[in-house]
């Protein structure tokens, strides 16, 4: 049960679905002619070492291992719709995660700070309610992306092939027949999804930062940057502990808020993209057997 619950995950891509297992990974994407292109490869070390076991610091770990793997597999499927033949690996690959790293905190981290620090020092609030002001801005602009760009066309296919993605995990973990038939019958949603990661990681956050008072402007975008990490640590954990324990009552209740944001990140696939995913899983559980 161990395996099921926290080392099969994936993701959605251009036209196709990453799966990752506990030692290989593998891309299906569906090719311009209809066919079902598909990619494997062996997991890194990184896996298999002691910091992927250490609490905390192992979200932090294969959060940044997974970002890469994720960014080399969209690179791939993109390529594969348009006919070109680009790598992204090496520093130009570390360059990529720094910048979308960069901006994302910039815009999810430093500008909401900078807002409740104005609303601090001229709306004379207190230092709570700044606090409390900012992660709500921060929380709101995270739930405003993620519906607008869910309006452009090939975003709604990208989020439909993660639909796929996680129907075909909750096929798997349930023991069911991997066919488009038997996979379109099971939820849309799932308890690891990355989308619930960061809805979790906005809730600490919103917690955390409220209760750290008032601090000047500099200390206060330094802070925010130096405590992501331990933050996106503790996400992983709640979200590894509350897939453990799902079967619990108050764990599902704990856990309805995450589900309820995949309403947005998700759409119905339909028989074909469920096609790709099914293959994405087969072949990863294929090249783990063969490297086992």
């Amino acid at each position: 049960m161990e395996d099921k619950l926290i080392t099969y995950g994936g993701q959605a891509l251009i036209e196709g679905v990453l799966m990752r297992g506990r030692k290989a990974a593998a891309i299906a994407m569906r090719a311009p002619d209809g066919s079902i292109e598909i990619h494997t490869e062996e997991l890194g070390g990184i896996y298999k070492s002691r910091l992927a076991k250490v609490p905390f610091l192992r979200g932090l770990v294969l959060l940044w291992d997974s970002l890469g793997l994720g960014l080399r597999a969209l690179t791939c499927s993109a390529n594969l719709q348009s006919g070109e033949d680009e790598k992204l690996e090496g520093p130009a690959l570390y360059l990529t995660l720094f910048m979308t790293f960069a901006v994302a905190i910039a815009i999810f981290f430093l500008a909401p700070a900078g807002v409740g620090w104005l609303s601090e020092h001229f709306l004379s609030w207190s230092a709570w309610w700044s606090n409390l002001l900012e992660g709500v801005i921060r929380l709101a602009l995270l739930v405003a992306y993620i519906w607008g760009i869910g309006f452009m066309p090939d975003i709604a296919r990208v989020f439909a092939y993660h639909g796929a993605e996680h129907k075909t995990v909750n096929a798997y973990e349930a023991g069911a027949d991997l066919t488009p038939a038997s996979v379109a019958e099971f939820p849309l949603e799932h308890t690891r999804c990355g989308t619930a990661f960061l809805l979790s990681l906005m809730v600490l956050s919103l917690l955390v930062f409220t209760m750290l008072g008032p601090l000047p402007l500099g200390w206060r975008f330094v802070s925010r940057v130096l405590m992501i990490p331990l933050l996106a640590g503790a996400a992983y954990e709640y979200i590894r502990w509350t897939a453990e324990h799902v079967h619990w009552r108050f764990v599902q209740a704990m856990v309805r808020p995450n589900l309820a944001l995949q309403s947005l990140t998700t759409r119905q696939p339909d028989d074909k993209m469920l096609e790709v995913a099914i293959a994405s899983f087969q072949a990863m559980r294929k090249a783990e057997a063969a490297l086992e």
